[in-house]
């Protein structure tokens, strides 16, 4: 069996053409860590990592630069590295930043094995590759902002759309909601997301004004491990919760499903345990019966939602394009995967280059 001959780490800070603003922060950049898994196979798996914050971009580089003395020699077996590397840190715990770290490895692991295959991720994974219904991610906004921002998605070729909610002025909310389907159409899909700013007392307020302009799904109302307020929540308002994308791991999913805490839900692949993570979670959603989304890392997560039976939506928010060669093409409210063998994600150097932190 092939076996991991270094790793190669490279943390980039990639400009935000609009800055995403949120009820818990904006973003004005992607910190991305981009990972290279060298084989004696003479194949490379390649993934990257979100840092969200600038401040952790060089110690998970560094970190993940550490575990390569710990994964060289290791055979090229994802989910047999995986349960290697979290027993090394077993004391430690495997959260946060160490989960970033073994999610990303776990990734690229998968992308080399596929590509030692011949075959694309999802056909690697049992599945056959195939376009996926993507929503556009799109910051807190003004109605008016909103609507403008709308129309350029609708001419990008979305059909879909989610807004970060949370307005001081929780009319405000509602009259975005009006807004995107003022343009998109009344039957238009349209999400909002709350990002956990709220406490339940307060979401439920809130979701209250919401509920009349109808949502097809408000995204975590509360902090994301408070699954009792999650629940909560959900039992008293009409729009369907979501909830998913700071799970750190299976754990913390099947937590939340015991709370009854969400209708649908959304793992996030970096932090839900990569490529072996997703395809867990996504079957414990199909013995469950949830609607499964997926969280940012639009080039893998089209491969893997292909392979879940429960798949819903795909959240498109493009952090990695511009150190791609090339993006996956979306058309008609729909994402195809990246041709070629593995993820299909090519990296541009000369834009590493330029973007380099």
């Amino acid at each position: 069996m092939p076996k991991i001959t270094g790793f190669t780490v490279r943390p980039v800070t990639v400009p935000l053409v609009i800055p995403h603003k949120t009820a818990s922060g904006t973003l004005e950049v992607a910190p991305l860590v981009l990972l290279d898994i060298e084989t004696d196979a003479d194949v490379t798996g390649i993934a990257y990592a979100f840092t969200y914050t600038p401040i952790a971009l060089k110690p998970l580089a560094g970190l993940l630069k550490n575990i390569e003395t710990l994964a060289v020699g290791m055979s090229l077996a994802p989910r047999d590295v995986k349960a290697a590397l979290e027993a090394r840190f077993r004391l430690l715990g495997v959260q946060g930043m160490v989960a970033m770290a073994l999610s990303t490895i776990d990734m690229a692991l998968w992308d080399a094995t596929a590509k030692i295959a011949g075959q694309p991720l999802a056909t690697h994974l049992g599945a056959a590759p195939r376009p996926i219904p993507v929503y556009d991610s799109l910051g807190q906004m003004s109605p008016d902002e909103t609507a403008r921002q709308v129309e350029a998605s609708l001419n990008a070729g979305f059909r879909a759309f989610k807004v970060k909610a949370g307005h001081p002025d929780p009319g405000v909310d509602a009259a975005v909601i009006r807004a995107m389907r003022k343009v998109a159409g009344a039957d238009a899909w349209a999400a909002m997301d709350f990002n956990q700013a709220f406490a339940p007392v307060e979401a439920i307020q809130r979701m209250r004004i919401l509920d009349a302009a109808q949502p097809d799904w408000l995204e975590e109302p509360v902090m994301f491990h408070d699954h009792a307020g999650h629940a909560e929540v959900r039992a008293a308002v009409q729009t369907p919760i979501q909830t998913g994308e700071n799970w750190w791991g299976i754990a913390d999913m099947c937590a939340s499903i015991a709370a009854g805490a969400s209708d649908l839900v959304m793992p996030d692949a970096m932090k839900i345990g990569g490529v072996s993570g997703f395809i867990d979670a996504a079957a414990l959603a199909t013995v469950h019966n949830l609607p499964m989304s997926s969280h940012l890392f639009a080039e893998v997560s089209v491969h893997l939602l292909a392979a879940t039976p429960t798949a819903h939506k795909l959240e498109w928010m493009d952090v990695a394009g511009p150190v791609l060669a090339e993006s996956p093409k979306i058309a008609d409210g729909m994402i195809h995967p990246l041709p070629g063998p593995g993820n299909g994600m090519i990296w541009d150097e000369t834009a590493i280059g330029r973007f380099a932190g």
